[in-house]
C-alpha cells in the first residue's frame, strides 16, 4: 500500500513538472509570435506595404491614434494610413506582453523612437486565430514627462476652447 501511494505521487510529481516545463515552453512560443507580429506591424508601416500591414489587424480591430478625434475601426484607418506614402517609422526600444492563461488572447505596452516624434508609447490587444495573432486594438501616444505635464495640458485646454469657439461661430 505505501509502495503504491509512493508510486503515485511520484508519478503525480512528473506530470506536474513536465506539464509546466510545456506551458513555460508554449508561453515562449506565443510571446516569441506575438513580438514578431508586432515587428512586422513596425517594419511595415515603415516600407509603406500596408495590404501586408493591415494584414497583420483583425477584421474589426480598432486604431487608437494621438489626437483625441481618433478612434477609428480598420477601414477608417486604411483609408488615412494609405494617404502615406512614405509610411511611418517607429523603432521599438522597450515591449512587455501578457498572455492570457487559456493563450487565446495577449496585451502588451511597448516604448518607441521615432525620427519626427521622439518617444511614443504603443499598447494594444492582440487575438490569436486561425491565422496567428492579430492586432485587435493599438493606442499610439505621446507620454508627457511629469515636469512638462502641467504646460502641455494647459496648452490642450487653450486648443479645445479655441477648437470650441470657431465651431460655435459656424453655427
Amino acid at each position: 500500500m505505501l509502495r503504491s501511494s509512493l508510486i503515485i505521487t511520484v508519478m503525480l510529481v512528473i506530470t506536474s513538472i513536465t506539464a509546466s516545463a510545456k506551458s513555460t515552453e508554449d508561453t515562449r512560443v506565443e510571446r516569441q509570435q506575438i513580438n514578431q507580429t508586432l515587428d512586422a506591424l513596425h517594419r511595415h508601416a515603415s516600407t509603406a506595404d500596408w495590404n501586408e500591414y493591415f494584414n497583420l489587424y483583425s477584421d474589426d480591430a480598432i486604431f487608437i491614434g494621438t489626437d483625441v478625434t481618433e478612434r477609428w475601426d480598420i477601414i477608417t484607418f486604411r483609408k488615412y494610413a494609405i494617404k502615406a506614402k512614405n509610411g511611418w517609422t517607429y523603432r521599438p526600444t522597450e515591449r512587455h506582453i501578457a498572455i492570457t492563461p487559456e493563450g487565446k488572447a495577449a496585451w502588451f505596452d511597448e516604448i518607441l523612437d521615432s525620427e519626427n516624434y521622439g518617444t511614443s508609447r504603443g499598447t494594444g490587444t492582440l487575438i490569436k486565430t486561425d491565422k496567428g495573432w492579430k492586432i485587435a486594438q493599438y493606442h499610439l501616444t505621446f507620454p508627457i514627462p511629469n515636469d512638462l505635464a502641467k504646460g502641455i495640458t494647459d496648452k490642450i485646454k487653450e486648443y479645445e476652447k479655441i477648437q470650441q469657439a470657431q465651431i460655435k461661430t459656424r453655427q
